[in-house]
């Protein structure tokens, strides 16, 4: 029996929410996707999708990684079976430098805040936050929100103090306020930030715990950090489960099968891992293009990820050449890409104009990569 607008009106708030809905503003915020990789020391986007890190001042790089989550844990008997995870390495020096930072930041479109019906100019129109964090050392952690348009606002809060090596649900509710702006346009709308550390060059005693205020160059983190965590060596911070819905209550977490949370990634990053094709032109131009299996967020920039890749001639198998991608051809939009290669040193094409050339080796590994992230 098909639902009808009453019918649906009698059934509770949270299972209304879950039909022909998503209600979560966070893409992959169960931690399963990981394009680029499952551990890396480098900052920005390099492991979970969606999710980065930065530092500065720091001793020894941290690592960031897309890790298990242990079975017998709340977080998975909740569904989770990955978490996102910080190790921030050995701190010898201590926390006493002022530009100190370890922090957690995911960015949300500035659209998808403008279009999800939260009336944010309004103290009485609420989103809530929702995750579960684990931390090697007992202390509490601070957080932000930042609006990115207009005049930055920020509102931090805090996660309580948390028991060491214990898996904590926090769930935080951000009411609107009307010196908030969010832009009707692809760019950053809404930052959040969960900080390991950051030192006085970031953050200050004076930042307001649970409201929203103008940002500065000296609370853009807010509170100043507890630094227990930072001036232990190898703490880790794990987190999964980040849920930013609109209202006032935490529903439960809307899980999403990993084909849906990849799909909604590849608007920010599309790793290529298959078969390629291409055809002969100009002697030894191979014209290669690709349509991206969504459009991105905007046009991306393009990285060749395997610098080894070889092609084969589609009429001789055992004509297999190299390709050193040398220049664009037409360009690249968010539709898709497309390309010259040339062969590498020493080897050549078949300079048959219009003879196709293949990548025969779809392994699983990326070959190339287009990134629109925020």
């Amino acid at each position: 029996m098909a639902l009808t607008q009453v019918g649906l009106e009698r059934l509770d708030t949270a299972t209304t929410k879950k039909i022909g809905t998503s209600k979560n503003l966070i893409i992959n915020g169960a931690m399963q996707v990981a394009q680029r990789g499952t551990s890396s020391t480098d900052v920005g986007y390099q492991t979970v999708d969606r999710f980065q890190f930065s530092k500065g001042g720091t001793d020894e790089t941290p690592t960031q990684a897309q890790v298990d989550v242990s079975s017998g844990t709340t977080p998975y008997t909740s569904g989770f079976r990955k978490a996102y995870k910080i190790t921030n390495g050995n701190q010898t020096g201590g926390a006493g430098t002022s530009d100190n930072i370890i922090a957690l930041r995911y960015h949300v479109e500035a659209q998808d805040i403008a279009n999800s019906g939260w009336n944010y100019v309004s103290s009485s129109s609420n989103v809530t936050l929702q995750f579960w964090i684990k931390s090697s050392v007992a202390q509490s952690f601070q957080g932000v929100f930042t609006s990115e348009d207009g005049t930055r606002q920020i509102f931090p809060f805090e996660t309580g103090s948390l028991s060491a090596d214990t898996w904590t649900k926090i769930t935080k509710t951000i009411p609107g306020n009307s010196n908030i702006t969010f832009d009707n346009d692809n760019g950053k709308g809404l930052t959040l930030e969960i900080i390991g550390f950051s030192g006085s060059d970031f953050a200050t005693d004076s930042a307001t715990i649970n409201a929203w205020q103008a940002r500065t160059s000296g609370n853009q983190f807010g509170r100043a950090s507890t630094s227990t965590w930072y001036t232990t060596n190898d703490a880790t911070l794990e987190i999964t489960g980040v849920q930013l819905e609109i209202g006032s209550v935490a529903t439960d977490f809307e899980h999403k099968c990993y084909q849906e949370d990849l799909y909604r990634c590849y608007r920010y990053y599309y790793a290529h891992k298959g078969p390629m094709q291409g055809h002969v032109s100009a002697g030894d131009h191979l014209d290669v293009a690709l349509f991206f299996p969504v459009p991105m967020r905007t046009s991306p920039s393009r990285t060749q990820v395997d610098t080894s890749l070889l092609f084969k001639n589609r009429l001789d198998q055992g004509n297999s050449v190299s390709a050193n991608t040398f220049a664009i051809s037409g360009g690249t939009n968010e539709y898709g890409a497309q390309w010259i290669s040339r062969p590498a040193s020493g080897e050549a094409w078949d300079t048959s104009s219009g003879r196709i050339y293949y990548y025969h080796v779809p392994e699983g590994t990326t070959s190339f990569a287009w990134s629109a992230e925020l």
